[in-house]
């Protein structure tokens, strides 16, 4: 059972009518978790623009979100919908995650060139593999299929162009040379890779991706990019024969590494990969959430940059996909998840509707508002709502390893970088808690959720 801590505690008892004012959700109650979630939804579509005239569908606004965030919005709101069976975003999600696939039908539009990195095209893997397994519509007849599109990124990303050889086979973070992080190794750029190897090995039964899956995870763990506390490091350079580690921790990169080890783990019940599934929960967890709610710490409160304020969505949703692949994990899971909501949903009391979220969840509003602010906020709202579509293992018998036991991997963020300062690294309705059940809590020292 997850406790507030008395300093998390007394902010939100700070902010209880603020908080009353503005988004509130009672963490213990299905419909009330539903009912903001869709007002967290709305508003974080009022970001979008792709559906309008003249703008570009699939990718949120430019120049101020990068082009993988739109691959983030569409599995978020895919999650959303199988979560709570809104189909509201149904046309635009659809239409948002085909128009970005390009010629060869691998997410890699010419105009994103200086920019494309692995991670990148990755996480519209993810959201591609996602659509399948989540049964939504079909694309049309002559369209690029879901699976199709998800397996010729991972196909491209297989070849030795994309690796370096001295640097254990890993992932690169940039994928054409003339880009700058091509000579670095990005934990996330390889923990995205594995996630999307693992989800395509459960989802067709694919044992070469599966094979390939583990193997990246191998050879991010020779590299010291994880280490046997389960910490995950942001990267390493190529230049430097990749002996010297970047260690700042972005919650995004656990979270990757996480949720494909949950796939893994489902796939093939082996304990080698139960093992890497309850070290990456235990240490994500201590690290991310060091009060309470989550935090991506290398950045927060003041450094963060505008790719950063998405990957707490990424988290938390990795942490409720564990559950459902690993349903043994929700007792040390959905406490914290409880917890870290209840904060998120109390600081949404910006804008002009009352009710808009700030990137930091550890304090009263913080004044910004973005696109990456409202995904976290509603992927820590889809992360609770457990009762759906519990996945079984498909496999209980452990049948070997696939690599050491006791490892796991990272990455930086979308925008991996080469220094060790977080500045630089990273890509870059009702009351749910009552003043008098706060302040009665508060007497006694702490606040229990579920």
């Amino acid at each position: 059972m997850t406790r507030l801590s008395y300093s998390l505690l007394a902010q939100l008892v700070s902010l209880a009518p603020a908080a009353l004012a503005g988004l509130t959700v009672d963490v213990n109650d299905a419909d009330s978790v539903k009912e903001a979630a869709a007002l967290v939804a709305e508003d974080l579509m009022s970001f979008y623009t792709g559906d309008q005239p003249g703008e570009i569908p699939g990718v949120l606004p430019q120049p101020d979100y990068a082009f993988w965030t739109g691959g983030a919005l569409w599995a978020t709101l895919l999650d959303y919908r199988i979560h709570t069976g809104n189909t509201t975003f149904d046309k635009t999600i659809l239409q948002g995650l085909l128009f970005q696939t390009a010629e060869d039908d691998d997410y890699m539009p010419a105009n994103w060139t200086r920019s494309m990195g692995n991670d990148d095209q990755s996480f519209w893997a993810l959201a591609a593999i996602l659509a399948d397994e989540t049964g939504f519509a079909d694309p049309a007849t002559g369209e690029p299929q879901w699976q199709t599109l998800a397996k010729n990124i991972f196909d491209e990303q297989s070849i030795e162009e994309r690796r370096a050889s001295k640097c254990a086979n890993s992932l690169r973070w940039q994928i054409f040379t003339f880009n700058d992080g091509y000579n670095y190794i990005s934990t996330a750029a390889n923990a995205a890779y594995f996630s999307l190897g693992a989800q395509l090995a459960r989802t067709m039964d694919n044992q070469t991706a599966a094979d390939l899956a583990s193997q990246i995870y191998n050879d991010i763990w020779d590299l010291g990019l994880i280490d046997e506390d389960f910490s995950v490091y942001d990267g390493t350079n190529v230049e430097d024969d990749c002996d010297e580690i970047n260690k700042l921790q972005f919650s995004y990169t656990a979270a990757l590494l996480l949720e494909g080890s949950a796939q893994m783990y489902n796939y093939t019940g082996q304990n080698t990969w139960r093992t890497r599934v309850d070290g990456l929960v235990k240490r994500t967890i201590e690290v991310f959430f060091p009060d309470g709610a989550a935090s991506d710490v290398a950045c927060e409160p003041d450094n963060c940059n505008t790719d950063m304020t998405f990957y707490k969505a990424i988290l938390h949703r990795s942490l409720g996909s564990t559950m459902k692949l690993a349903p043994y994990t929700v007792e040390a899971i959905l406490s914290t998840l409880k917890t870290s909501t209840a904060a998120a949903v109390a600081q949404c009391t910006g804008g002009d509707n009352g009710r808009m979220c700030g990137s930091v969840w550890t304090g009263k509003f913080d004044g910004t508002t973005g696109a990456g602010s409202q995904m976290s906020v509603l992927g820590a709202l889809i992360s609770i709502m457990t009762t759906e579509a519990t996945i079984a293992p498909t496999n209980t018998t452990d049948s070997g390893s696939g690599g050491n036991g006791t490892t796991t991997g990272d990455s930086s963020g979308p925008s991996s970088s080469t220094s060790d300062s977080a500045t630089t690294t990273g890509r870059g309705s009702r009351a749910a808690i009552s003043v008098g059940a706060i302040m009665g809590a508060l007497l006694l020292g702490t606040l229990v959720l579920g």
